[in-house]
């Protein structure tokens, strides 16, 4: 996964993978990681739903590939995260 890329492949617990549109990454200086959000395609196809929206940590790797996606861990990264992803789609809302 590279920053700037729009599609990733997420694998699950069970190994299926699943191909996600990625809808926006950012860098924490506070917990020292970066993190993606993301949802899986074909999900803005149904209308009557809401889209759930995944998040996950990656540490890019010392030649500047993206490392694996990591779990978050804690409440404190849930709140940051969250309140990234409400300014994100208030910054969306003004543009339309």
């Amino acid at each position: 996964m590279d920053h700037g890329e729009n599609n990733i492949t997420v694998v699950d617990e069970n190994g299926n993978e699943q191909l996600c549109e990625v809808l926006f990454t950012f860098d924490s200086e506070e917990f020292g990681k970066s993190y993606v959000l993301y949802y899986p395609l074909g999900a803005e196809e149904d209308e009557e739903e809401e889209i759930e929206i995944h998040a996950s940590s990656f540490t890019p790797t010392e030649d500047g590939q993206d490392g694996e996606l990591m779990p978050i861990e804690t409440d404190e990264e849930w709140d940051m995260i969250e309140e990234m992803l409400e300014t994100f789609l208030a910054e969306q809302d003004e543009e339309q």
